[in-house]
This record gives structure tokens, sequence and C-alpha cells, in this order.
């Protein structure tokens, strides 16, 4: 009988092939442009990137041995859990392992019309959808019930204007106002969940429920004193206790109101579990946290991390990927945070980057079928001085030749007194 073992070979870049997964670089993962440290060859876009950068690269490969042989040494793949882990959590992420097979393949969605375009109908549905999470979280703290019904049409509309073109919301996302940020927050949240469902290909049925799960994730703060939601300081034992409670509040709130579907209220549920059983309420690992409360879990903290709070000054989208990516296995499924990654971009939106020029800009909107190659808007030229007026500049039009203006670095949050909202398409 014939067995198959993973092991690592050594090979020069100009080796490389399309399919191959390359397992180490022959220089830090942090001096590359790869979030990724492991990943499958699936663009050419990749194969250029690896051999501009490398002289040669580890890759993994199977090798065959006979049963009864000693099997070859090797390193499972980082980003890869082995058969049997894979057994253990399958439940539930189907569509995650889909994705992260295929990263080349056909979306079921193509982008409908230009982040302009959809702009204006982005910004009408986001303003109707905090008016009425303001009358919800209302009616909550009085005791009542939900309006399902108006929450369905908000969630609706956001999963149209996600479908049309995800970055519109993803734009008003970056307008982060810290005193509406329990209501805002769950807006963004719902909107980063409905991005990140588009990407592993949810049905438009499968969103809305998602959405309006997203959307209500946390209803149970409104039991919560702001005066503890919002303390700047450290939170007591007991405090910190009652912040946690708003898990169980949410999902009692949501489990009374009429026709929210089981799996929206699994968002609630989710939401601050953890993947190594870490998390809160109910200290869930693994499949046993379910699909959308992953998701839930993923988003909700991404907000958290990008966000300014009286207690904490927000990351950069960038290096708040960079460090889920950390996290990974044991806050969060290392399948899902690759996929989310894919989702947001290497350059999300609101990123500060020089380019090989020395110029600087802002990235604008994420090209899902080459994502090196996003829209950016620049705004200081070479030597570091403004523009006489913003021109912007998009990378896939630009081909891959010598003295093509690309992306060099990822700018730490505020570099030469920058702020992206400003750079923003949201004027449209």
């Amino acid at each position: 009988m014939q067995l198959f073992a993973v092991v690592k070979k050594k090979i020069g870049v100009q080796n490389i092939r399309l399919g191959m997964y390359v397992a180490e670089l022959d220089r830090p993962w942090i001096e590359s442009r790869f979030l990724f440290q492991g990943f499958e060859v699936s663009t050419e876009e990749e194969l250029e990137e690896l051999r501009r950068l490398c002289k040669y690269v580890y890759i993994e490969t199977d090798v065959e041995y006979a049963e009864g042989q000693a099997k070859p040494r090797g390193t499972p793949a980082i980003g890869r859990p082995a058969p049997d882990e894979f057994a253990a959590k399958r439940i539930g992420f189907e569509l995650v392992d889909k994705a992260a097979a295929t990263k080349s393949r056909a979306s079921r969605y193509d982008d409908r019309a230009s982040v302009e375009e959809e702009l204006p109908r982005a910004r009408e549905i986001e303003h109707e959808t905090r008016v009425l999470l303001g009358s919800i979280i209302h009616d909550a703290r009085m005791g009542r019930l939900i309006d399902t019904p108006r929450a369905k049409t908000a969630v609706a509309g956001l999963v149209g204007s996600i479908l049309r073109n995800p970055d519109a919301l993803i734009c008003l996302n970056q307008l982060k106002e810290k005193d509406q940020y329990t209501a805002l927050h769950s807006i963004r949240v719902c909107v980063l969940a409905l991005a990140f469902g588009r990407h592993l290909d949810l049905t438009e049925e499968e969103l809305n429920v998602l959405g309006l799960g997203a959307l209500l994730h946390d209803i149970g703060k409104t039991k919560i004193p702001p005066e503890i939601l919002n303390k700047p300081g450290r939170l007591t034992p007991e405090e910190f206790a009652l912040i946690k409670s708003h898990v169980p509040r949410g999902v009692e709130i949501l489990e009374k109101t009429p026709g929210i579907p089981v799996r929206a209220i699994e968002v609630a549920a989710g939401h601050h579990e953890r993947f190594d059983g870490s998390g809160y309420a109910k200290g869930l690992s693994g499949a046993q946290i379910g699909l959308f409360g992953q998701i839930g879990a993923i988003v909700d903290c991404y907000d958290a991390i990008t966000s300014d709070r009286v207690y904490h000054k927000g990351m950069s989208a960038h290096d708040a990927l960079r460090k889920m990516y950390e996290w990974r296995r044991k806050d969060f499924d290392d399948r899902m945070v690759e996929n989310f990654i894919q989702c947001m971009g290497i350059y999300p939106i609101g990123s500060v980057v020089e380019m090989n020029t020395g110029s600087v800009g802002v990235v604008i909107s994420v090209n899902r079928k080459r994502r090196l190659r996003p829209r950016v808007a620049m705004v200081l030229d070479t030597h570091k001085q403004p523009y006489a007026s913003i021109r912007v500049v998009d990378l896939m039009q630009e081909g891959s030749k010598p003295g093509t203006v690309e992306i060099r670095s990822v700018l730490p949050a505020g570099s030469f007194g920058i702020d992206p909202v400003q750079y923003l398409p949201l004027a449209v």
C-alpha cells in the first residue's frame, strides 16, 4: 500500500508554478507583502511578486512511501490543519473550506456598480439604518419588543448595497463617531459581516439572516449602565462580569422577539466566543461556535480594535489584520481569518501606503481579482509634498512592467498627518 506525506522542498523562484503551496520564504514574512504565513500560489500576480522578492522558497509537496516504511519528516502547512483537525471542526464550515481551497474560484457575485455609483444609495441606506437602530435601542431599553419587520427591511437594503459593491458601505464605515460607538459599531459590524458573507458566497437569503443577527448582536448592552460600558479605566471583576452578561441578555431579548431566526441569534450568542474555548459566555470552541457565530466574532473584534475608544486608540486596518492573523488557531479558525483578510484586501480601504516612487496615497477601493492592485488616491508627491489636486491611480491599469507604480509598504496610522477619511470618495 502506498501512502503520502507532506514534506518541504527548497526550489528557486524561477521554478514556482501555480498551485504550489509556499510554506517559507528566503526572508522573514514581515518583509513581504504576503499576510499569509504559508499560502497556495493561485494567481500570476503572486508568481510575479515571489519572483521579484525572493531567490528561493520552500514549498510543500507530497512524497510517496510504502506501508511499513518510516514516514518522511515534514512540517504541516501553516494555515492547513491536519485531516483529523478538519474532521473535528467540519460542521458548518464547508463554504470556508471551498473558499480556502480555491482562492481563484469564480465568485457567486460580481460588482454591479462602481464605488462612486453606489455611494449615494449606500449613504441613504446607512442613514435609514442608523435612525432605525436608534429606535430599536430605545425600545430595548424600555423593555419593548424589537420591530422585526423594519429591521429586516433595513438589513435587506444593506444586503442590496453590499451585493452591488461592498466598498461603498466599507468606505462609510470609516466615519467613526466615538460618542455613538454602540449604535454605529452595530452597523459597522453588520456591514463587515455582510461583506465577509458575500466573500464566502453565502446566498442572499443567508446574508439577510446573517445581517439581522449582526445588526442586533449587541442588543444586550442596552441592559448595561453606560458608565460601565464607557469606563476609561480598568474594570473591576464585578464590572467585567456585568459587561459579559450582555451576551446572554441579548440572546434572551432576541429569543423573545417574534420573527428572529435561530441562525441570526447565533451571531449574538457567539460573537465573544473564541476558537480555543477561552471566550464567553459559554466557553464554546471550534465548530461548536457555528459559522455565523465565528463570522460575528471576527468582524466584532476587527471593528473594536480599529476604533478609537475612551480607553484605547484604534489601530490601522492593515495592523489589525496582521494582529488577527497572529491570533489564528487561538481566537479564530485559521481558515476563517485567512478568508477575512482576502475579503478586506491586502491593502484595506483607508490604508495609507507609500509607492515605489516615494509618493504617498490612500487606498480608496480594493481589487477583488488582483489583491495587490487597489485604487489609490495620491496625496503626497515623491518629495512628500501635497499634490495640487488629488488624482486617483488604478493600479490594475498600471500593468506589471518595469517602472510601473506599485505599493511598496503600508504606513502607520497618522503618518504625515494624513486623515484617510478626507480622501475617500464620500462626497459623491
